[in-house]
């Protein structure tokens, strides 16, 4: 399944908020997560630190490691997964299960698209 291009840079975009979005809730939850000033500083820049990092090494269209698809995969999951988990824990129940689903979807439908451009070009 191949996205027109309109919706292919909408749904490109989107991943890409998404990403961000990911990693300022991995920052929200490090702070409001410990109860000690030198444990809220860690923690706020070491969990989207630690996502920006694996994102970067493995899931990133330029990763510095190439990994088979399932690895890609993999990453999203548990970047997208841990700040939807996230997000719940700091009270957001419905907008960490409206996160897990759109990010789900956004990742389905880019998936489907590039695999389907892979195949165009070979």
């Amino acid at each position: 399944m191949t996205l027109p291009a309109p919706l292919h840079v909408i749904n490109e975009g989107l991943a890409f908020l998404l990403e961000v979005a990911a990693l300022a809730v991995l920052g929200v939850w490090g702070w409001r997560s410990a109860e000690t000033m030198t444990m809220r500083l860690l923690l706020a820049v070491a969990a989207p630190a630690a996502a920006a990092v694996l994102w970067g090494l493995f899931a990133a269209p330029k990763a510095r490691v190439r990994v088979p698809l399932a690895g890609v995969l993999t990453v999203k999951v548990l970047v997208f997964g841990a700040a939807a988990a996230a997000l719940y824990a700091i009270g957001h129940h419905g907008a960490a299960t409206v996160f897990a689903v759109v990010t789900a979807a956004n990742t389905v439908l880019a998936t489907l698209d590039r695999h389907a451009a892979m195949h165009r070009k070979a």
